[in-house]
């Protein structure tokens, strides 16, 4: 062989040398997770069971158990190839005792018993849930996922005001799931409540005498929308007059009584809550708040924003629990025509008037709740622009941790925006939902607004993940009767929903 050929050959070896010790460098990088995903958070962290018997230490993508029982020495350290972005400790099963819950990354979907019907496991790296079980001064395995369906940028626990824990994924587009315990692993749950509210029930002489001359039949009043409220968790209206069981209390404007035939329509139709802190709350003094209040308790529906006489205590909120989560809701009306509330009862009607009394109302409900909703009576009549009046107070409910304020009373239809206060605290507000149905005749009255929202809870607590509000209109039929249509067009379209900071919206 001559000198040029060895040199050659020298040069090949070489090369095909460095390709291999290449190669080895590549895969021994892949093997330990240098090519892992860069969105992946990895997370560091120290923390122990319930029993505080298990110290838990999560570092540099691996963790150690050490147990109290052993004289803290290490019982256990994650399986060798498992790389760990999170773990947690929680009762995930709700057993009463906790569980070691780790979301991790490994070569492969499955281990050494993949399915028969896998012929070759992948090899790349994909990401898995881990769950393990304290027992005894030992780690044992209880489920392991071979594959979560998406990838997640986070998982948390959720603990449930019905003290039912669940497991929240987070993936990287931030949608949120959430995930109950089975016997044979976890379940997506439906956790979201939605919300459907409407306007003022104003009920004029020609509504309700059409309603009495049809035998009493007031189902006219919500039959286009008894679909609707039965899909929504929550429906809630807001009954404008007072309700009468006597024809001789029968009244108009200016001071209603509404046929007690009315609330069982309300009742019939699947409405949940019903808010009464109306101007007209006293047309009827204290027998129109009794029989309301009265009629609604008896029918398993939320009464807000009146008490009897016979309530002495003040009672500002309810709360209402929909999927675990705990809803508080108040009611308040900026006045009652001037009629007065009785001396001796004096939370008859609940009033928009003293601030420091209000904030306090919303503190107190805050701190038995998850999420806090005032429906207000407010503004201007007939007019679809809010006043400083309703400025004044949507800072208050700002300030004050209010999630959501929906407001009744101009028999005008007003925006909805979504408000952010300085720190970061985000407050949806519908101003006016206007009429849901009455015999006004001027057409800014004839338009109301329907309000949707879904509250879904998240690893930060709960946010609303979808809102609308979709315009409705009376209309009057020959005969007297009288119906409420969907226009079907969301107004304002959803995609023009504000998002303000308070200083950005003329709430100063």
């Amino acid at each position: 062989m001559n000198g040029t050929k060895k040199k050659i050959l020298k040069i090949t070896m070489a090369a095909a040398v460095s390709l291999l010790l290449a190669a080895a460098s590549v895969y021994g990088l892949w093997r330990s997770g240098a090519f892992l995903p860069r969105k992946i958070r990895w997370e560091n962290a120290s923390f122990a069971d319930k029993t505080g018997d298990y110290q838990v230490e999560l570092s540099h993508r691996r963790i150690t158990v050490t147990w109290q029982g052993n004289a803290g020495s290490i019982i256990w350290t994650s399986p060798a190839g498992v790389k760990v972005q999170k773990a947690l400790s929680a009762d995930i099963d709700n057993d009463g005792h906790d569980e070691l819950v780790l979301l991790c990354w490994k070569i492969g979907r499955y281990g050494r018993d993949r399915p028969f019907w896998v012929e070759k496991d992948e090899n790349k790296w994909s990401q898995h849930l881990f769950v393990y079980e304290y027992m005894q001064g030992e780690i044992r395995p209880k489920w392991m996922s071979s594959y979560l369906g998406k990838d997640l940028a986070d998982i948390a626990l959720y603990s449930r005001a019905d003290s039912q824990n669940r497991l929240l994924f987070t993936d990287f587009n931030g949608e949120t799931t959430c995930w109950r315990w089975d016997s044979w692993g976890f379940t997506l749950e439906d956790a979201a409540v939605s919300f459907l509210a409407f306007g003022d029930n104003l009920i004029h002489e020609p509504i309700y005498r059409y309603g009495l001359k049809n035998d009493g039949d007031f189902s006219f009043l919500f039959e286009n929308f008894t679909e609707l409220i039965h899909k929504s968790d929550v429906a809630v209206i807001n009954q404008e007059t007072p309700l009468v069981d006597r024809p001789e209390l029968y009244s108009d404007y200016p001071r209603f009584g509404t046929p007690l035939q009315a609330g069982e329509a309300i009742a019939d139709a699947g409405f949940d809550v019903v808010t009464c802190a109306t101007n007209h709350a006293l047309d009827q003094g204290r027998e129109g708040v009794r029989t309301t209040k009265d009629f609604f308790t008896s029918q398993g529906i939320t009464c807000l924003g009146i008490q009897t006489e016979e309530e002495q205590e003040y009672h500002p909120y309810e709360i209402l629990t929909k999927k675990g989560i705990r809803f508080a809701l108040l009611n308040y009306t900026y006045g009652t025509n001037g009629i007065r509330i009785p001396e001796d009862a004096p939370h008859m009607v609940h009033l928009l008037k003293d601030e420091e009394k209000i904030k306090k109302d919303i503190a107190d409900a805050r701190t038995e709740a998850d999420f806090c909703i005032v429906f207000v009576h407010w503004g201007t009549e007939n007019s679809n622009e809010t006043d400083e009046d309703q400025k004044k107070w949507t800072k208050v409910f700002l300030e004050n941790h209010v999630d959501v304020v929906i407001g009744t009373h101009p028999h005008a239809l007003q925006p909805a925006e979504l408000l952010q206060a300085a720190d970061g605290h985000e407050m949806l507000i519908f101003y006016s939902l206007g009429n849901f149905i009455s015999a006004q005749s001027a057409p800014v009255s004839i338009k109301g607004g329907m309000a949707g929202f879904t509250v879904s809870p998240s690893a930060d607590g709960y946010k609303i993940t979808e809102y609308s509000l979709t315009p409705l209109a009376i209309t009057w039929h020959k005969g007297g009767r009288y119906t409420v249509d969907q226009l079907f067009t969301p107004y304002p379209d959803p995609e023009s929903f504000s998002s303000n900071s308070a200083s950005g919206t003329g709430l100063e």
